[in-house]
């Protein structure tokens, strides 16, 4: 039995799913923009879409992230591809490329992206700095494959390449580096809540409360920057005492902290003495 699009939004709703999940998902399903549903809300659905829509509704009810069914993911006004391969692109890592671009100019610089995931964080400076020289790295393959699709849809001239972190980084090259690494601890309650539930581990989870990959990133940085070279790390909320100390350690001066939009401490920065 067909049903008109206000009647499956209607039937999502009555499933208990969310106004704006289901119109999402519908929107996706049509291949329109959610404006269409809103201007042919009687328009018939075939078999076809009607079943296709109402598994998107079952899956996502169970929990499935919306990033994951429709495969993207609006970050920095960028439509990015997501895959269950990747951390799904968040607004407070928003933040992070903020904090960058209020810090530094349009002159031209060499910028890596450690962990790059979709390639979102990369993608975002690109686009506000085109004459940025700007790389990603994650040591997933998949990961990699991601990003350089994402790239090559958003014509955007950012290089993408398998590595961990720097090693492949040749001594003193970079200018700034940015990263939002795993930071979680394994033990974290969260972990088991929410879209989080369906996200890839190895990008959530990192050892010695959070702060292992954070460590080695500090670490490695203080080889790769000139000097006066920049670090940018995302964190978690009560991270940043740690992380600032991390930084110092390594070598890190002018050590600063800016709070993401529900006003948690979420990106510490600082400079290479």
């Amino acid at each position: 039995m067909s049903q008109t699009i206000e009647q499956a939004l209607s039937y999502a709703k009555a499933k208990g799913l969310d106004s704006l999940d289901a119109q999402v998902l519908l929107a996706h399903q049509l291949n329109k923009g959610q404006t269409y549903l809103i201007a042919w809300p009687e328009k018939q659905l075939s078999a076809e879409q009607l079943s296709a829509f109402q598994s998107l509704v079952e899956k996502r009810l169970s929990g499935e992230p919306v990033a994951y069914l429709t495969g993207v993911r609006e970050f920095w006004s960028l439509p990015i591809q997501t895959s269950k391969a990747t951390l799904i692109p968040r607004p407070d890592t928003e933040v992070l490329v903020e904090t960058v671009l209020q810090n530094h100019s349009a002159e031209p610089i060499q910028c890596l992206d450690l962990g790059t995931g979709t390639g979102a964080i990369a993608l975002a400076l690109k686009v506000e700095r085109p004459a940025w020289r700007v790389t990603g790295v994650d040591r997933m393959p998949e990961a990699v494959v991601l990003a350089k699709q994402n790239a090559q849809q958003l014509a955007l001239d950012v290089h993408f390449y398998q590595a961990h972190w720097c090693q492949s980084v040749v001594d003193q090259s970079l200018d700034l580096i940015v990263s939002n690494p795993p930071y979680i601890d394994a033990e974290d309650e969260h972990l088991s809540q929410g879209d989080v539930r369906f996200e890839p581990k190895s990008a959530l989870v990192a050892d010695e409360h959070g702060l292992a990959d954070i460590r080695i990133i500090t670490q490695q940085a203080r080889r790769c920057l000139k000097q006066a070279g920049a670090l940018y790390i995302e964190h978690g909320w009560q991270q940043a005492d740690d992380v600032r100390q991390l930084m110092i350690e390594a070598g890190f001066s002018e050590v600063g902290c800016v709070k993401d939009y529900a006003g948690n401490d979420r990106v510490t920065y600082g400079q290479l003495k």
